[in-house]
């Protein structure tokens, strides 16, 4: 009896099966139940195999991380790394800038004068290099040791050298490998982010410079301020009142950033400039800039890698061409600066020559006047016909007098009838122009002519005189005797003939005077030796005149 309960139930377990997966079958063969969509599997298959492909990869970085060395924080000191160019001092907990001399540039012409010094006793307040991750200083809220193998201090009198990092800041393992250039002011950062908790987290960046304003003149020819590449557009914010108080910030392709004068700059370059945003402000004499890039997203155990590189030194074309263009921009020539490269590669040329700069002006300042030579010899004839015209034009003013419409079309048949251009006094200067401007920013920003000498001393004395062609006459020797010669020019000039515009010629040499008088020594050199080659161009025309005249 018990072994047919037992068969009883095996039979109806084996029925029960037929009839489910029997009628699953025919049902699907009737089309009563449709069958299962084979793009469907193999979506489901797909997502199925990417989560346990997800899930292998979360395990490797969370043993990749479980494997990192041991970190040990060491007490924070400071580093020295000194090289040909400059003598930084770095605060190991973190690797803020405590001090960046610049060994071939000194503040003032005196001989024990200190040297420019970027990150002075205030910049370092702000912690410049210092880097800013989550919002937190990472230099007073992080742990940091140094594990590069270097002592106290680094000497890199040749090539490379790297100083290493490491750091605990945030929940978060950070390497800056920070690398000096014996042969540039570029420093070059590889930055090592590792997230060590076990959940996704967004981090966000700051790359920080800054400098003393003190660097700069101070006046209104060389005043600090902060600057950028955006997207290749070169702008400044010169205002320090905006500065101060409310700072700057914007969103752009930052290709650098970062303070500077006419002669130096502090700039900091992110390796992925898109979609940055730049911070800058003014506080106690020091303006300091942020770059942030983009938020990177980190998941657990995950690491990520990026690149920094920032300038602090002057600004020397040539040193700046090698690392880039658009940092290049920085010594800024203005809207004639293809006039202007094309003066300092002259210049250059004459100073490899004779050694100083002041005569290498005197040398360019005779090339310019050659090349204008025939115009202006073409408008002193000009002005001599007018000469001769005058007593004509001074009768016709008189004769029509009161009907002024009429003088001017007199006037003007007079001028047509003797083939005389009224402008011609005019045109040389109007084309002198754009070479004045173009030689003016040249010497602005120029760094070979900061400290560069003409005639150290005043003649007979110790007292220094046209020692630094980038400022101005001390005594102001040179913008008088200058006005002086615009005066001795107006004398072989012939007088114009309206009363007001007569007037209007005599104060020019005063204005051009005191407007020169706080320009740099070397573009009034240059404007002063043009005036005597013209009274001279002046005085050989109108010999030449007075010869034709005896024949």
């Amino acid at each position: 009896m018990q072994d047919n309960s037992t068969k009883n139930i095996v039979l109806a377990i084996v029925l029960c099966l037929v009839v489910v997966f029997g009628w699953s079958s025919f049902a699907q063969y009737m089309g009563w139940i449709p069958a299962p969509d084979p793009q469907l599997v193999a979506q489901q298959e797909a997502a199925q195999k990417q989560i346990a492909e997800d899930e292998a990869k979360r395990k490797a970085e969370a043993e990749q991380a479980a494997l990192l060395p041991n970190f040990t924080p060491a007490p924070g000191r400071d580093i020295t790394i000194e090289t040909p160019l400059f003598r930084a001092v770095m605060y190991s907990g973190g690797g803020a800038l405590r001090s960046f001399e610049l060994k071939k540039y000194r503040m003032s012409l005196e001989p024990n004068a200190p040297l420019v010094n970027i990150v002075s006793e205030r910049t370092a307040a702000v912690a410049p290099l210092g880097l800013v991750i989550n919002s937190q200083p990472s230099w007073s809220t992080g742990k940091w040791a140094v594990t590069s193998d270097t002592t106290k201090d680094m000497h890199i009198s040749e090539g490379k050298g790297t100083l290493s990092l490491d750091g605990e800041v945030d929940n978060l393992r950070v390497n800056r490998q920070l690398t000096f250039d014996s042969g540039s002011y570029l420093i070059e950062e590889t930055l090592t982010l590792v997230n060590q908790s076990d959940q996704s987290r967004s981090i966000r960046l700051a790359y920080t410079v800054a400098a003393d304003s003190r660097n700069a003149a101070g006046d209104r020819y060389d005043a600090m301020r902060l600057a950028w590449d955006n997207n290749g557009s070169l702008d400044e914010e010169t205002s320090l009142e905006t500065l101060q108080q409310q700072g700057r910030m914007l969103n752009g392709r930052i290709l650098w950033a970062g303070p500077m004068s006419n002669y130096f700059l502090a700039a900091v370059l992110p390796g992925v400039p898109e979609d940055c945003t730049l911070k800058g402000r003014a506080q106690n004499s020091v303006f300091r800039a942020a770059v942030e890039p983009s938020d990177i997203v980190l998941g657990p155990g995950a690491s990520r890698t990026l690149t920094v590189r920032y300038w602090l030194g002057p600004k020397d074309r040539k040193l700046l061409l090698n690392v880039s263009e658009e940092l290049a921009k920085s010594v800024d020539l203005g809207m004639f600066s293809l006039i202007a490269k094309g003066l300092l590669w002259i210049l250059q040329h004459f100073y490899d020559l004779v050694h100083n700069w002041g005569i290498a002006i005197i040398m360019l300042t005779f090339v310019i006047k050659g090349l204008f030579w025939p115009l202006t010899a073409k408008s002193y004839s000009s002005m001599e016909k007018m000469k001769k015209l005058q007593p004509r034009m001074v009768a016709l003013r008189e004769k029509y007098k009161d009907d002024r419409e009429q003088m001017n079309k007199e006037v003007m048949n007079l001028y047509k009838t003797y083939g005389v251009n009224p402008a011609s006094g005019c045109v040389p200067i109007l084309v002198q122009l754009p070479v004045f401007f173009g030689l003016y920013q040249a010497l602005l920003t120029f760094i070979e002519l900061r400290h560069a000498p003409f005639i150290s001393t005043l003649p007979g004395t110790d007292l220094l005189w046209l020692a630094d062609l980038s400022s101005k006459d001390p005594y102001y020797i040179t913008p008088i005797i200058m006005g002086i010669t615009m005066v001795v020019q107006q004398k072989m000039s012939p007088p114009p003939a309206d009363p007001t515009q007569r007037k209007i010629m005599m104060f020019l040499p005063i204005i051009f005077t005191f407007l020169f008088l706080g320009f740099p020594s070397g573009l009034v050199i240059y404007w002063l030796v043009n005036n005597i080659l013209s009274i001279f161009q002046q005085w050989l025309m109108m010999r030449k005149t007075t010869k034709k005249m005896t024949a």
